[in-house]
């Protein structure tokens, strides 16, 4: 049975969302003891291998990883890149499921910057779930009080390139092929770990005692052996979920697909939980509520208007 691209779409992003729970989970355990481009060149250096020997073979050798749009590409890495080191620098310092909650901003940046740059059609209903997520995100910031971190603001700033991301993906869809996609980011994403390995991999700006600080500066280490299997499960887990997401933002329209990446959001709590030993606060847990109640009824409201097969789809 050949499936829909209105089924693939959210299918394949459900897989990508367990794959980067998990990688952010390994990420956040190996934080206090290397420096993030450290980790993220080897995870890059294991991903690129798997995208060369593992995918690219059965996608139709090196002919899918021609472009045409180099500039795209290296812009949609990029954005890529800025997500991934803001987000895990916030990672370093926060609540797993904090640190995600926050970050769900972007399903809602996605609908909204959908509209603006691929003229796709919210309706009031919509928009009125991206209005309560936004506020379940402030809800987790606290911002004026005394329970609220800077570092609260690195998963924010990485919605915002995670969403460009996804608009990205939409411009490029029907030229470029995922594996390409998935290339081009693997490739940035060692051109820039080294140059910052060149920069700041000595530890010369290193000791400042705050978590993401220390993550960004620390001096790069030879990798203990215990956790060579954990730096290869980063690598693979990248490359594959990066992967199924392009499939997913390639596939299906960017408002249907894009709730689908809240299962990230109990895959955390119970992450967190059973790896950290933690748990959200009352206050967290309302914010949380929001954020998934938004993001399930707009599930909702899409898979009702895929029913009807409208051209253009009011919500």
């Amino acid at each position: 049975m050949k499936l829909s691209p209105t089924t693939l779409g959210p299918l394949f992003a459900a897989i990508a969302v367990t794959l980067f729970s998990l990688n952010d989970v390994t990420m956040k355990f190996l934080s206090g003891g290397y420096a993030l481009h450290q980790i993220v060149l080897i995870r890059s250096l294991v991903g690129m291998t798997v995208v060369l020997l593992f995918m690219m073979p059965f996608q139709g050798g090196f002919a899918a990883l021609k472009t045409g749009r180099l500039g795209a590409q290296m812009a949609r890495a990029g954005m890529v890149f800025f997500a991934n080191m803001t987000f895990f620098l916030g990672l370093a310092a926060l609540p797993l499921a904090d640190a995600v909650a926050l970050f769900f901003v972007s399903p809602f940046l996605i609908t909204i910057f959908s509209v603006l740059f691929l003229g796709e059609v919210v309706g009031p209903r919509r928009w009125a779930a991206v209005g309560v997520g936004l506020i379940g995100v402030f809800i987790i910031l606290r911002p004026g009080t005394s329970s609220f971190q800077l570092a609260s603001l690195l998963p924010i700033a990485a919605a915002f390139g995670y969403a460009g991301l996804h608009i990205m993906t939409r411009y490029l869809r029907d030229t470029e092929s995922a594996l390409s996609m998935v290339f081009y980011i693997q490739l940035m994403f060692i051109a820039a770990t080294l140059t910052l390995g060149l920069i700041m991999g000595d530890g010369k700006f290193a000791g400042g005692g705050n978590p993401s600080l220390d993550f960004l500066f620390r001096a790069w280490v030879v990798p203990d052996r215990a956790d060579l299997p954990l730096l290869l499960i980063l690598g693979v887990f990248a490359s594959v979920g990066g992967y199924f997401i392009s499939q997913a933002y390639r596939l299906g329209e960017a408002a249907l697909v894009a709730p689908f990446e809240y299962l990230a959001l109990p895959l955390s709590i119970l992450l967190g939980l059973l790896i950290f030993d933690e748990w959200p606060d009352v206050v967290a847990w309302v914010g949380i509520a929001l954020v998934l109640g938004s993001g399930l009824y707009t599930v909702w409201r899409e898979n009702q208007l895929a029913k009807r097969q409208t051209p253009k789809r009011q919500g």
